[in-house]
C-alpha cells in the first residue's frame, strides 16, 4: 500500500501542468503530519497523554520500527531527540521530505519530472503525470466517502483527516458543493474510525498542520 505523504503529494500536484496546488509553506509540513499519522497508525509512535515518559502531549517513539526506509528513518529522526510536541515533529519532519516524496512517487512512475528555466535564468522543475492510475483510485475511494457516504478505511479516513486540516478537499473536488464536502471531510477527520490513541494522534497532528501552516503564513504577511 503507499503511503499517506505519497497519496497527498499526488493530490496536491496537478497532473497537466505539475505544479502545486498547495503552497510552499502548507505542503511539507503537510507531507509530515501525514508521516506522522501513518506512524500513529502503524503503533511506531504515540502521543504521551499521561506524560508517563516526560510533559504530557509529546510524541513518543514506541513499538516496532516500520521496514519503509523513509518511515524508519522519521522514527530514527523523532527517537533520537527528547519527545517533541506533535508541532515540533512535524517541523523537524518536513525539512526536505517534499523531495523524498517527490523521488519516491517519480520512482513509482506516477508522475515524470522536468526541469527548466524561467527567462532562461531561473531553474524550474514541475511534476506531470505519467500514469494516473493509481491517483484515480485513490480519488475514487475519496469520493465515495466523501460524496457518497461510503465508511472509509482507516488509510482513506487518514488521508481525508490530513485534507481537512489543510483545506485542501474542496480544491480536489472542485465540482462538489464547497460547503458539503469541507463538512464531511471534517466529520471525517472527527470520527471515530481508529482507537483511542490513534485518535489522539489524529486530533495533534491536525491542530499541529494548522499551526505550523498558520504561524510561518503570518509572519510572511507581517
Amino acid at each position: 500500500m503507499s503511503l499517506l505523504a505519497e497519496d497527498l503529494l499526488l493530490l496536491a500536484l496537478d497532473d497537466e501542468s505539475g505544479k502545486s496546488i498547495v503552497d510552499s509553506i502548507t505542503l511539507p509540513r503537510a507531507l509530515a503530519g501525514a508521516v506522522l499519522l501513518e506512524l500513529a497508525l502503524a503503533g511506531a509512535v504515540l502521543l504521551d497523554e499521561a506524560g508517563v515518559k516526560g510533559k504530557k502531549g509529546r510524541v513518543v517513539v514506541g513499538g516496532t520500527a516500520p521496514a519503509d526506509p523513509l518511515l524508519a528513518d522519521s522514527v530514527a529522526l523523532l527517537g533520537g531527540r527528547k519527545p517533541m510536541k506533535p508541532a515540533a515533529a512535524i517541523e523537524k519532519l518536513s525539512k526536505n521530505l517534499r523531495d523524498v516524496v517527490l523521488e519516491r512517487v517519480v520512482a513509482n512512475g506516477w508522475v515524470r519530472e522536468e526541469r527548466g528555466k524561467v527567462l532562461g535564468l531561473f531553474p524550474t522543475r514541475r511534476w506531470p503525470a505519467v500514469d494516473e492510475s493509481h491517483e484515480r483510485q485513490v480519488r475514487s475511494e475519496l469520493y465515495s466517502v466523501l460524496v457518497d457516504g461510503v465508511t472509509p478505511s482507516p488509510h482513506s479516513a487518514g488521508l481525508i483527516s490530513l485534507l481537512s486540516a489543510t483545506k485542501l478537499a474542496p480544491k480536489i473536488f472542485p465540482d462538489v458543493d464547497k460547503k458539503r464536502i469541507t463538512e464531511r471531510a471534517k466529520e471525517i477527520s472527527e470520527g471515530e474510525w481508529a482507537g483511542k490513541a490513534v485518535r489522539q494522534a489524529v486530533d495533534a497532528v491536525n491542530t499541529a498542520i494548522i499551526v505550523a501552516v498558520t504561524v510561518p503564513a503570518v509572519v510572511a504577511s507581517s
